[in-house]
């Protein structure tokens, strides 16, 4: 079935502009299924990609064009030490050889092929775990790691020293890298010489550096959650494909997505 929206603000806003506001599409994409000629207002097809929508009026998304954005594809994975996020460096294993259907967890799924554009959505280290999302969602990479993003990433970090109530304090307030101040970061124990970290950026190795500045040595680094997204009980090394539900939680604040779990 097409998608369709009647357009309710007061000013006239670019199509492109539009659709990324509100979650359908990155701008890049809209103007993409612009060219194609998979977008219209009230039934006339839109060529111009500078076209504007105007109060009352009405804008359709054809049945190809659907199909086109709901074949983007998400994926998280449990990875484990050893495998970058990213482009590896000679001798270094990428994420998304993990991709494999042996690798699998849950519902079936297709798999994606080697030259298919999966890219980290929020990077994990080399030598730190847990939650790792790849996408070739614009929409979602947006919402997690734009500019204006402020969705949390959660850890768990086993440690190697004093974590008294000044060094939590200084985590939580006071240290700036690369000559920037941080911004508060949530930091409060997790159990016997372990942290929990609840960040809303994602400087190169943050954790890592904050936690040399106050003199404490990492042990084990693990992320649990990314937003409204949890690790839950993927195992380790295994992936699947987010649900329609959870992507709309990562795009729509307030949207909460029902827990998967192994049937």
């Amino acid at each position: 079935m097409a998608w369709t929206r009647t357009y309710e603000e007061a000013e006239p806003q670019r199509v492109n502009r539009w659709l990324a506001q509100s979650g359908v599409c990155s701008r890049r994409e809209a103007e993409a299924l612009i060219a194609a000629g998979q977008v219209s207002i009230d039934g006339e097809t839109v060529s111009d990609p500078g076209r504007k929508i105007e109060h009352g009026q009405t804008l359709t998304l054809d049945d190809g064009a659907q199909a086109r954005l709901e074949g983007q594809m998400t994926v998280i994975i449990n990875k484990p030490v050893g495998y970058v996020s990213a482009q590896p460096e000679p001798g270094q294993i990428p994420a998304a050889r993990l991709l494999t259907r042996q690798g699998l967890w849950g519902d079936p799924a297709e798999i994606p092929a080697a030259d298919r554009s999966l890219a980290p959505v929020g990077r994990l280290d080399l030598d730190s775990r847990g939650l790792l999302i790849l996408s070739e969602d614009g929409v979602v990479t947006k919402a997690v790691i734009g500019p204006d993003s402020q969705m949390e990433k959660e850890y768990l970090v086993r440690v190697r020293g004093d974590i008294g109530e000044p060094v939590l304090d200084r985590l939580r307030h006071g240290l700036a890298l690369d000559g920037r101040q941080l911004k508060p970061a949530k930091v409060t124990l997790a159990g016997d010489q372990r942290l929990r970290f609840i960040l809303t950026e994602g400087r190169n190795r943050q954790i890592r550096r904050m936690c040399d500045l106050v003199g404490l040595s990492i042990i084990d680094l693990y992320r649990l959650r990314i937003g409204p997204l949890k690790v839950g009980d993927l195992p380790e090394g295994r992936w699947r494909l987010i649900t329609a539900r959870e992507r709309e939680a990562l795009i729509t604040p307030g949207f909460s997505p029902k827990p998967v779990r192994r049937r």
